[in-house]
């Protein structure tokens, strides 16, 4: 077993007695097409089918979790939105958590971070996640960031997966999961929107 992996589950040990700390969990939200894309073929994101109902899903899970994770391009278009008059005129709520939540963006190009709240890590990704979940607090999110999702999963250090379905076939574009191998997934959670979407909620199965 991997060091790190090995690590982890180790942090993850809570005794009766309250010495060890519980680890918080690590989660992915993502939207999805039905054919499995999570942007179009130049990124593009106008086919999300969101709607109240969503908006109402959004504000209680950024209220559930404390720590954001972005990558750099997702990072980016996140702070490019959700900063603006429009965005925090038209859902108040959610550019609020957003703007005021921890953030950490992971790059080795950015050169500094200056969305409010953030942090800019460009090393040791893997040992920062781990320092992280060992933390006593809320759960942590990652919102997009394909190919950091893609890595971490690889690695084993995702612990839950909640992927929305949107009722559109793109046809072409970027996939969530690219060169992650096979991993096997347990279904614990779904949740039927009236728009339809679906929302999948898993854990890493057996490898």
């Amino acid at each position: 077993m991997n060091p790190k992996i090995k690590r982890r589950k180790n942090m993850e040990k809570r005794n009766e007695s309250g010495n060890e700390t519980a680890t918080r969990k690590l989660i992915v939200f993502n939207m999805i097409s039905l054919d499995g894309l999570f942007a179009g073929t130049k990124g593009e994101l106008d086919w999300h089918n969101v709607d109240e109902e969503f908006n109402e899903f959004a504000i209680a899970q950024l209220h559930s979790v404390d720590l954001l994770l972005f990558g750099r391009i997702t990072y980016q278009l996140m702070a490019n939105y959700w900063q603006t008059t429009g965005a925090v005129t038209d859902d108040p709520i959610v550019a609020g958590l957003m703007n005021s939540k921890p953030k950490i963006v992971f790059s080795k190009t950015l050169k500094n971070a200056e969305w409010n709240n953030t942090k800019l890590v460009k090393d040791n990704i893997d040992e920062e996640i781990l320092k992280l979940k060992g933390q006593t607090g809320k759960d942590i999110i990652i919102l997009g960031s394909g190919s950091i999702v893609s890595a971490l999963a690889k690695k084993g250090l995702i612990d839950e997966y909640r992927i929305m379905i949107n009722p559109v076939i793109l046809g072409a574009g970027n996939p969530l999961f690219n060169q992650t191998g096979r991993l096997n997934l347990e279904l614990i959670n779904t949740k039927v929107f009236r728009s339809g979407n679906i929302l999948l909620y898993y854990k890493p199965g057996k490898q």
